[in-house]
């Protein structure tokens, strides 16, 4: 019922394109720093490994703050175009993960391949080892009373002393579940790992109103993943997954439900990504000019961009973004002279948006050129950023809003994030 059959679909023009040589994946610190984040229509992805993204999730549980994963695949990025509720809780998401193949060859078009697929399916099988392994208490909320009886069956067979509860609500309209219920249940088994079987995009909004207020390190939307782990449903071979065709697995099970889905992912996935390619991919690749702070004071720096705000530029200036994103200042971004802005770029700024608001701080473009402006609108995110022309209009905008500032501290591990619009989902 609420398996939701992650689209897998796949573009031939993307396959001929994409470079086939596999990117190596090396020591798990050091490439987790060295690579950066990707942004593909308008979602930014976090450039990680399966290994690498267990490691994440694990520093997230040991902080013990609250934490939704996405893990997006192509209909999560159609759904996402058409549904702008989606494409900000997306945009919002602590991690974003590649659950899609034809999204890792897509990457490797902007020169920043992401280094495999990190689907729900194979990443909670692992989480679940780790549980074993660490005491980590578990909740599989969702999909039915069955799936989940037999799912804890079979793993405990495997994990005897495994922590773990369960609860399946009846299957109701998003903004009509008893959420009170829901969340008092979820409460009273402290999990470190908060599984959600709804299907997208219900998880993902169930959790984004929610997850604050549950008290779980990390929660994650998992789709049919319960299913797989019950037996109920099967996966698809191994190498149909390894080459980017789960979809037509998927598609045999189900033809009446998936069939106009994924004919629909196939037709918007192949236009808008080749829009991204052209609009982003060509360009002036080279820039002398380096990232630099000009001017700072006690709560804002004033930061200047390079010419090329690309993948090369990004590394060369990794240090500098990650001190100017760790300064507990706002940002006032400099953007005028950029010549040119790749995929890369786009996401970097994504990335620094969220880790600006968690410190209660703000990022503001300020005059940004009409590269940014074109690679923004191109994303459909210029809506995203605060935009100012100049600095004295940048830190009018800042001080309008430092009133509300303690006020979003204070309700920020408590509240629920409260409903912006977009569809009731059923």
């Amino acid at each position: 019922m609420y398996a939701d059959g992650r689209t897998e679909t796949s573009s031939a023009l993307l396959g001929a394109l994409a470079n086939d040589a596999a990117e190596r994946s090396s020591p798990a610190d050091r490439s987790r720093a060295a690579r950066q984040p990707i942004a593909l229509l308008g979602v930014a992805f976090d450039n990680l490994t399966l290994r690498e993204t267990v490691a994440r999730i694990e520093e997230m549980i040991a902080s013990k703050l609250p934490h939704y994963v996405v893990t997006a695949n192509v209909d999560f990025l159609a759904q996402a175009r058409r549904d702008l509720e989606l494409q900000r809780i997306l945009l919002n998401a602590p991690l974003v993960l590649c659950d899609g193949t034809p999204l890792v060859w897509a990457s490797r078009l902007f020169g920043n391949a992401l280094p495999e697929r990190v689907a729900g399916a194979d990443l909670v099988p692992e989480l679940i080892r780790v549980a074993a392994k660490k005491n980590y208490r578990l909740f599989f909320l969702g999909t039915t009373e069955e799936a989940n009886t037999q799912a804890i069956a079979k793993l405990r067979t495997q994990f005897p002393d495994l922590e773990i509860c369960y609860y399946s609500p009846p299957f109701r309209p998003l903004l009509e579940m008893d959420s009170v219920e829901m969340i008092r249940r979820i409460r009273a088994a402290k999990p470190d790992l908060l599984f959600v079987a709804f299907g997208c995009p219900k998880a993902e909004k169930w959790l984004a109103m929610h997850h604050r207020e549950l008290g779980v390190p990390v929660a994650i939307g998992v789709g049919a993943t319960i299913d797989f782990l019950a037996g109920r449903m099967k996966r698809a071979p191994f190498w149909m997954q390894r080459g980017g065709v789960e979809w037509i697995y998927r598609l045999c099970q189900e033809p009446r439900r998936l069939f106009k889905r994924y004919a629909l992912d196939l037709w918007y996935f192949g236009g808008t990504m080749l829009r991204q390619w052209w609009t982003l991919k060509l360009g002036e690749k080279r820039s002398q000019t380096r990232t630099s702070v000009v001017q700072s004071d006690r709560t804002w720096q004033r930061v200047e961009g390079p010419a090329c705000l690309n993948k090369d530029s990004l590394e060369r200036d990794a240090d500098r973004w990650k001190e100017i994103a760790g300064a507990d200042r706002h940002c006032l971004l400099e953007l005028p002279e950029v010549k040119w802005m790749d995929s890369t770029g786009v996401a970097v700024l994504v990335h620094l948006k969220k880790q600006l608001r968690v410190a209660g701080r703000q990022l503001i473009l300020l005059s940004p050129s009409t590269a940014v402006r074109r690679a923004l609108i191109t994303m459909r995110l210029e809506g995203f950023f605060e935009v100012a022309n100049n600095a004295l209009e940048a830190r009018a905008v800042i001080e309008a809003r430092l009133p509300r500032r303690s006020a979003v501290l204070k309700r920020a591990s408590t509240s629920p994030l409260p409903w912006l619009g977009g569809n009731p989902i059923a």
